[in-house]
């Protein structure tokens, strides 16, 4: 793709032109799944690493400077976004290996923590009721029944890339929701 036609399929997505960022998202994909399986080696994380790159991309389009390549941007995303993922996960396993008395108090809930956790579960359910139905449809696949993307996409009915849009658009329409609470 020519360097013009690119600039000017960004800024439509900059626009919130939903083909253009699914367009962007296309042409992309293999390129940054490609570069995070290198890093990750598992297939499965490295689709959920890639659908946060995408939603972080989209969400920081305005940032791009055209006087770089686009895709050296995207891939430097997806390297922070690999680094963030081993930091988690290396915190994480430091978390679990603090050994067993703290792993008792966490589940030593008072009533009061269990009733407001449960609180909490209901308004994000009433949050997830009020969006639209694929939104809702996306979110139960996806979080609660924890279904692959390619699960989901059969379920639907629909291409895997058109499903990892659709996580993304729901997860950000949800964030959005949630911060208003």
């Amino acid at each position: 793709m020519k360097k013009e036609e690119l600039l000017k399929l960004i800024f439509a997505a900059q626009n919130k032109d939903q083909k253009a960022q699914t367009q962007l998202i296309n042409i992309f994909w293999v390129d940054v799944f490609s570069f995070v399986m290198k890093k990750i080696k598992d297939d499965i994380l490295a689709d959920e690493i890639t659908v946060a790159v995408f939603s972080k991309v989209l969400n920081k389009l305005e940032l791009y400077d055209p006087n770089f390549q686009f895709k050296t941007w995207i891939l430097t995303i997806a390297q922070n976004t690999i680094i963030d993922f081993w930091r988690k996960k290396s915190k994480e396993t430091e978390e679990l290996t603090n050994g067993l008395e703290e792993v008792k108090n966490a589940y030593a809930k008072s009533p009061e923590e269990l009733l407001i956790s449960e609180e909490e579960e209901r308004e994000i359910k009433k949050i997830i009721a009020s969006l639209d139905s694929q939104y809702q449809d996306i979110i139960k696949l996806r979080f609660f029944e924890e279904k692959s993307i390619k699960e989901i996409a059969e379920e639907l009915q629909l291409s895997v890339s058109n499903t990892k849009v659709r996580i993304m658009r729901a997860k950000k329409v949800l964030a959005e929701l949630l911060k208003k609470q």
